[in-house]
């Protein structure tokens, strides 16, 4: 039975979350405002969880009708069948999202959303499910968008970007998949070196690895699915062992990863510990100016502190000089890709970027900077 999903992604994020489906042979991709849809079976949608490297959800619509009244929503969701997905025995919590839309309180969405499910279970069993809102067996999504209603199955449950490797977070960590999304967004595809000067606890290095090394991000993670009514095990069970048998013994090409603190380094290595990717890592702690890559061409990306205060910030200047003065003294032969919500001090680096693309680490707008250390020659300078 085919059906019809979408996979949502942070903002900036989404041609490259598209090309990942498109890579996974998935059906009528097209590329979306938030995220990307696609169709297939259920089959598809298990493979989409288990592998998507960018995706933040993966979401099966149900519905989508005009919505502008209370009753309207409790009309179109009650008129669904929802006995095929949930028992009065089982859990559910309602997700909420609204925009440019007659009704504006979210929570009200979700309760009139929440009755209506309820209200339809007591009516096809004589008694109705409970609500949980942290780990519930059923998450559905209600997004409400210019007066149009689409309601859909979360087949997620945590978030993708859940990998269950970092159990260590350091201030402002970068999620998973935002870190694979620089990884994708750099074009690197693990034949050449890749190098991360400033690896904070690691999320980068151990996302280029995964990559690399072809091991799914979801390989060691529970998914929303496996509670639904209908799950097909057997089904799950052969994508995962094909999975498995994909994984590489050794990286194609060498992955090293720094940092200045001692700290970090060791969460970097705990993570990679628990994301099984330890043992094809250089990881050691170094500051940037000491930095020696392996011989290029290859891929480095860095994520450095961008400060939120004034103080803050003034103090990360010399750094900046620092990144710039490196990259250009020992990076030669590298692409190399600087992640900042800063431009200002980002134009303390002193090189002039190649491309700049914009997107999101949560609330906060950020550029991904690429700069073209040519080798043999100065790369070009912003005096």
């Amino acid at each position: 039975m085919k059906h019809f999903f979408f996979a949502t992604t942070a903002k900036g994020v989404e041609e490259a979350l598209g090309g990942e489906l498109v890579r996974l042979g998935l059906p009528d991709v097209r590329v979306e405002s938030g995220g990307v849809s696609f169709g297939g079976g259920m089959e598809g949608a298990y493979r989409a969880n288990l592998w998507l490297r960018t995706a933040s959800r993966v979401l099966m619509t149900l519905a989508e009708f005009p919505c502008q009244t209370p009753e309207e929503l409790y009309r179109g969701v009650r008129s669904l069948p929802w006995e095929r997905f949930l028992t009065p025995a089982q859990t559910l919590a309602v997700d909420c999202n609204l925009r440019d839309s007659t009704m504006t309180h979210s929570g009200f969405v979700a309760l009139k959303t929440k009755d209506a499910i309820v209200d339809a279970q007591r009516e096809s069993f004589g008694s109705r499910p409970s609500v949980d809102t942290k780990d519930p067996d059923l998450r559905v999504n209600v997004r409400l968008f210019k007066d149009r209603c689409t309601v859909s199955l979360d087949l997620s449950g945590e978030p993708l970007d859940r990998r269950g490797y970092r159990l260590d977070r350091h201030e402002a960590p970068l999620k998973e998949n935002l870190a694979a999304a620089l990884v994708e967004l750099s074009g690197w595809d693990g034949s050449t070196p890749f190098v991360d000067p400033m690896c904070g606890t690691g999320t980068i290095a151990i996302e280029a690895a995964m990559k690399a090394l072809r091991i799914p991000p979801g390989l060691n993670r529970r998914f929303g699915f496996e509670r639904w009514q209908g799950f097909d095990r057997a089904a799950w069970r052969a994508i995962v062992d094909e999975a498995k048998n994909s994984i590489l013994e050794r990286l194609p090409a060498p992955i090293q990863a720094s940092d200045l603190s001692h700290s970090a380094v060791n969460m970097a290595i705990q993570n990679a510990r628990r994301a099984g990717v330890l043992e094809h890592l250089t990881l050691g702690q170094l500051p940037m100016a000491e930095l020696s890559p392996p011989p290029g061409p290859g891929v480095l990306i860095m994520n450095p502190p961008y400060g939120k205060r004034l103080g803050e910030q003034e103090a990360l200047r010399p750094l900046y000089r620092e990144i710039g003065d490196t990259l250009k003294k020992r990076c030669q032969g590298y692409t190399a890709y600087l992640f900042t919500g800063n431009l200002d001090l980002a134009k303390g680096v002193g090189l002039k970027a190649s491309r700049r693309m914009v997107l999101y680490n949560g609330p906060i707008e950020c550029r991904l900077l690429k700069y073209e250390m040519y080798e043999g020659s100065a790369p070009l300078s912003l005096k």
